[in-house]
């Protein structure tokens, strides 16, 4: 079953960093909180709902990068882009718009359409740039008029929300679990899978009802790619480990909805109802989440910080900058559910206006553009990728020059 809503969110946001989880709001209207650590693997706490307490890596404030490694300003650029592609990144892609609007007078216009959506339009060459959190495969990158770049921009995790009136944020979940729960094994909200990993919590009989993407997602693909690792159920019930992952697989169970608007608004609107979503629209919808078991045995609140861990260590990129962190990580703080979100653009580019917009465009998010992660909760790139990010935008060329020398 297939419901495509999308509501209108308003995320207007002031452009400084988080000093603290939200969590704390969530607790209010969740209905309270208890003093049990979200991020430690075990809770010898009996309480009347999961924990709302901020974990602590998730508090306090967290530094701009300040990234000043930005390319010289190419002369001559067009005033109008248009993108299309990931609705995950979707409220920071606002918000990177209309900050460049005001400082750099140049208007880009981005349609929210989903990451598959935004493959096929850069495919067609009918959009100065898409957006994917699935790179490109080389059977998309055979269907493209010719070689594509792809820049990392941002990277966000993608969160389990739920809908338990009385329950907080805070459930805990194994990405068996999930995988369980996503193939239609788990169908009650008080299956011992559940209550063992969640023990002193008063858990309903409600049916779970599953919420999913229904068109082609990379947010899909970061939440499948992550329960193909790690839930051996969900393997099978998918039919294998080449169909239970991607930007659209053959669910099971549950209702469809277009875009991460859509999933939040189905969960909203079902009593039991779970979902995934990037962690920025739960937070507008004062949606509860899930802390999610990491490598290390850890149960990780989703934030700033710990998506943050998800590339520490990592010191070895492949030159086209495709690669896949989700649950990469062994740092104990890492969250493992976390992506990236890839810019796509032609590499020849064949005008002069567009080709400068493009390279001052994507510059620009990379350095200034970073420091305004945290005012929607995303995580700004760590210094080795970003620098590899800034060096894919000088691959850019116009008629096979260099556009940033």
């Amino acid at each position: 079953m297939t419901v495509e809503i999308e509501p209108s969110l308003n995320r207007e946001r002031p452009f400084w960093r988080r000093r603290a989880s939200v969590r704390g709001a969530l607790t209010l209207l969740a209905g309270g909180s208890v003093l049990a650590a979200c991020g430690s693997a075990t809770t010898g706490a009996t309480t009347l709902a999961p924990t709302a307490t901020p974990t602590p890596v998730c508090t306090g404030t967290t530094a701009n990068p300040g990234y000043t490694n930005g390319l010289a300003t190419v002369s001559g650029q067009a005033t109008t882009l248009s993108g299309a592609g990931s609705t995950f990144v979707a409220p920071m892609m606002s918000v990177w718009t209309k900050a460049y609007a005001t400082s750099n007078g140049v208007q880009v216009a981005y349609s929210s359409v989903g990451s598959g959506a935004g493959v096929a339009q850069i495919q067609a060459n009918t959009v100065d740039f898409g957006d994917s959190d699935a790179f490109m495969s080389d059977t998309d990158l055979a269907k493209a008029k010719g070689p594509i770049v792809q820049i990392p921009l941002v990277q966000a995790p993608v969160v389990a929300i739920y809908n338990l009136p009385g329950v907080a944020s805070g459930l805990k979940f194994d990405g068996d679990t999930l995988g369980k729960i996503f193939s239609g094994a788990i169908t009650t909200w008080n299956d011992p899978a559940i209550k063992t990993l969640n023990p002193g919590i008063s858990l309903p009989s409600t049916p779970i009802a599953v919420a999913h993407r229904s068109d082609g997602s990379g947010t899909t693909a970061i939440f499948t790619d992550f329960l193909t690792q790690t839930s051996p159920a969900w393997v099978t019930a998918l039919g294998g480990s080449k169909t239970s992952v991607g930007k659209t697989v053959a669910w099971p169970v549950g209702i469809g909805g277009k875009g991460n608007e859509g999933v939040s608004a189905v969960v909203s609107q079902t009593a039991g109802g779970i979902g995934y979503v990037e962690l920025d629209y739960a937070i507008a919808q004062h949606q509860t989440y899930a802390d999610v078991k990491n490598k290390e045995g850890l149960f990780i609140e989703p934030c700033e910080q710990t998506a943050a861990a998800a590339t520490v260590g990592i010191t070895s990129y492949p030159s086209d900058l495709r690669i896949d962190i989700v649950n990469l990580s062994s740092n104990a703080q890492a969250y493992p559910i976390t992506g990236l979100t890839w810019a796509l653009v032609y590499q020849n580019q064949t005008k002069a206006a567009t080709a400068a917009a493009l390279v001052n465009f994507f510059s620009w998010i990379l350095t200034k553009g970073q420091d305004l992660t945290g005012s929607v909760n995303y995580t700004p790139l760590g210094p080795t990728l970003q620098a590899l990010c800034i060096a894919q935008v000088k691959k850019i060329t116009l008629n096979g020059t260099p556009v940033s020398p």
